[in-house]
């Protein structure tokens, strides 16, 4: 894998740059509803060397009834600032699971207009796996200031998702497992409608990763996209249960070298509970 501080870093990569003083690192562990496992205490055990601990549902939109929708800006600097992360840092952001919620967080940051941003690939497991070194003091962050240029084009809400969906000018492509997708196993979050947005894709994000968690090539992860008969040619649309493994097809995009792509930040927590957009089941 060819490293690149604007998507996806190797274990390597991160433990030659430690010592770097413009390098910051962010646990942004979480697990899905019912999952017992506290990511906030598993930093505090143990983590990567310098890691801030990114709680993804608290840098969140308090106003929205969705979970962890994308903070305000303002709301969104001043964690940064407290959390001693700015202007001029590389920032690698990694998960307890391996790849599953850091992709979200690179998204957060492209958002947020910040390029100097990767994915660890592997994770905390790939990282402990070869026995590289573990804290358990968080850093003592100095403030540091932000400028953040938000990037409206690289998120979606459920009237953009709604119009994509039925004028097929975007190709809609959907993370979740292939149950959910088509409707035949049930949703984590209860309430919801089961399927799928109509004329979207199906790719989960499972596919485009290798047994240790790791990201398949972008030569691989484009075969997975067509195979599943997503056009790339087309702008795309991310999406997912609540917006978090969207960030992986996302991430994987961009590694392939196609920029034109937004997540639907609502995902299927919202469509699903909509009752005025409509429901497709089955396979695509």
């Amino acid at each position: 894998m060819a490293d690149d501080p604007k998507t996806l870093v190797s274990t390597q990569w991160l433990a030659d740059h430690l010592k770097n003083p413009d390098l910051r690192i962010l646990d942004a562990s979480m697990y899905l509803p019912g999952d017992p496992r506290d990511p906030e205490a598993e930093y505090d055990a143990a983590h990567i060397p310098g890691a801030r601990f990114f709680d993804i549902n608290e840098i969140s939109d308090a106003r929205s009834d969705l979970p962890h929708m994308a903070p305000p800006i303002e709301k969104f600097m001043s964690r940064m600032r407290a959390m001693g992360v700015g202007d001029g840092h590389q920032v690698v952001v990694y998960d307890g699971e391996g790849l599953f919620s850091a992709a979200r967080v690179w998204w957060l940051f492209k958002l947020m207009g910040q390029e100097n941003v990767a994915v660890l690939d592997g994770g905390l497991p790939k990282w402990k796996a070869e026995g590289r070194e573990l804290e358990d003091l968080p850093p003592i962050p100095r403030d540091r200031h932000m400028t953040v240029r938000f990037q409206n084009q690289l998120v979606r809400d459920v009237t953009q998702v709604s119009a994509a969906s039925k004028l097929a000018t975007h190709h809609i492509v959907d993370a979740r497992a292939p149950g959910r997708f088509r409707g035949d196993a049930p949703e984590p979050r209860p309430g919801l409608r089961a399927g799928h947005i109509p004329g979207s894709r199906n790719v989960h994000y499972a596919t485009l990763l290798n047994d240790d968690q790791t990201m398949k090539s972008p030569d691989e992860t484009r075969g997975i996209f067509e195979a599943a008969g997503v056009d790339l040619d087309k702008p795309i649309i991310t999406s997912c249960g609540s917006g978090v493994t969207a960030a992986i097809l996302s991430l994987a995009l961009e590694r392939m070298g196609k920029h034109d792509h937004a997540l639907y930040d609502g995902s299927w927590t919202e469509w699903g509970m909509f009752p005025t957009v409509p429901v497709a089941t089955g396979e695509a």
